[in-house]
């Protein structure tokens, strides 16, 4: 696989060389609420939640103004809003206790934040200050494992898979292709392995 891992890079920037994250956002506070907001929902749910949420509440000063019950209301389409609004909460009471009321840069300060688990951190970490690190979420998950660059039974195997298979430089690059090509072709149920040109790659297809 180190061996095609070139190729397969290549393919991929071909084939999504505007890859970028789908979540909208202007600061990496907004960045790191819409990603708690993305857990088990979909990116366009998300944004038409926080164009509502971010017009008035897009500081940790302004949402921490919110009680539960007020924050629930507006991400409740999100799903999982009790558990989701207790961590943008907590989270944002801690960027203002122990980071000034600005977004910590590094991935170990992310990850002190209440509710902010390894995937949440991945995300901001490379999204937002533009620093080395693959997100496994369910598409990444699922198109690693298919294509062989990273096999495993949980999410934390299959970072450990791509961050040896893949150039650090690559590391969010790659992390952006893996969820475009996990929503355009490599579906979960019903994957359009017939017109997916990366095929010839892929473990999965030799299997069918």
């Amino acid at each position: 696989m180190k061996k095609d891992i070139q190729k397969l890079l290549q393919e991929f920037e071909a084939l999504y060389p505007d890859a970028r994250p789908a979540l909208e956002y202007n600061s990496p506070y907004e960045l790191l609420v819409a990603v708690i907001l993305s857990a088990q929902c979909t990116d366009e749910r998300v944004n038409k939640v926080t164009r509502v949420l971010f017009e008035k509440y897009n500081t940790p000063q302004a949402m921490l103004s919110l009680s539960p019950e007020q924050l629930e209301k507006y991400i409740f389409s999100c799903g999982f809003y009790h558990n989701k609004a207790a961590h943008i909460l907590s989270a944002s009471a801690d960027i203002l206790a122990k980071f000034g009321g600005e977004v910590p840069s590094t991935l170990e300060e992310l990850k002190t934040l209440a509710g902010v688990g390894q995937k949440t951190a991945n995300v901001v970490y490379a999204v937002a200050f533009g620093g080395d690190a693959i997100a496994v979420d369910t598409h990444v998950f699922r198109v690693s494992n298919r294509l062989g660059i990273a096999e495993g039974k949980t999410p934390a195997k299959v970072e450990e898979g791509l961050r040896a298979a893949i150039p650090q430089n690559m590391w969010s690059k790659a992390h952006h292709f893996l969820i475009w090509h996990g929503r355009r072709v490599c579906h979960s149920q019903k994957p359009d392995c017939l017109n997916c040109t990366l095929k010839e790659y892929c473990k999965y297809f030799e299997n069918l």
